[in-house]
């Protein structure tokens, strides 16, 4: 799969960045009827927003909102549930499936605490709508770290999305906008991940006993996605 042009930022304010990062959320979570519903005010929201990154967050809103909603299920699953290049898991990209991720997944959960952030459903800490919720509405400078420290991840996902001529690349693309460009040593380890994808270690996470959805105490789970 070969590399894409690294995308040029976009200046934006802190509100700015806090607003797309959760509009992203939205978009690139699970497109259930309720989320379905926040895609609308995401469309209408983003209005301000510089050029470049409004067209891509609102041209996917329109795009689903039109869609068949089964059919949108349907897309979703088969591509980030299927294609391991397209995982919504951030630490996959760089531990896959080995025994680095149990701890790849605490630095997140860590991240959370420190904030005082909770997280209200049933997912691994690290998936992508979770940490860009957490950046715009939790703690901004440590959901930027955590962002920053796995652009690798978020450059392959951008990468196979774009090679499938998927929407959801429109709305990835409108992240890594609004976040800073990526150093050198960044995308010499991005060139590699694109060629090889995930790591393969299938002894990593038995190693540590089964790893459940992460639900910080307290906190209220969702529902499942099936």
């Amino acid at each position: 799969m070969p590399a894409l042009e690294p995308l040029r930022p976009v200046h934006v304010t802190a509100r700015q960045r806090a607003l797309t990062c959760m509009a992203a959320s939205v978009l690139l979570d699970y497109p259930s009827t309720d989320q379905l519903a926040r895609m609308a005010t995401v469309r209408d929201g983003v209005a301000h927003l510089p050029e470049a990154v409004r067209s891509r967050l609102a041209g996917f809103a329109d795009h689903a909102l039109a869609a068949d909603p089964q059919a949108l299920a349907r897309a979703y699953v088969d591509t980030f549930d299927t294609k391991r290049k397209c995982s919504m898991y951030l630490s996959y990209f760089l531990t896959g499936d080995t025994r680095r991720r149990g701890t790849a997944l605490v630095r997140f959960v860590e991240a959370y605490r420190a904030a005082g952030w909770e997280v209200e459903r049933n997912e691994l800490p690290d998936y992508l709508p979770i940490v860009l919720e957490f950046t715009a509405v939790g703690d901004a400078e440590l959901g930027a770290a955590l962002l920053a420290s796995h652009r690798e991840g978020i450059e392959v996902l951008r990468s196979a999305l774009t090679q499938m001529g998927s929407p959801y690349a429109a709305v990835v693309e409108a992240v890594c906008l609004v976040l800073p460009r990526p150093s050198a040593a960044v995308e010499d380890r991005l060139l590699q991940l694109i060629t090889a994808g995930p790591p393969t270690e299938m002894v990593g996470l038995s190693a540590l006993g089964p790893l459940e959805p992460f639900a910080p105490q307290g906190a209220a789970s969702s529902e499942v996605r099936a």
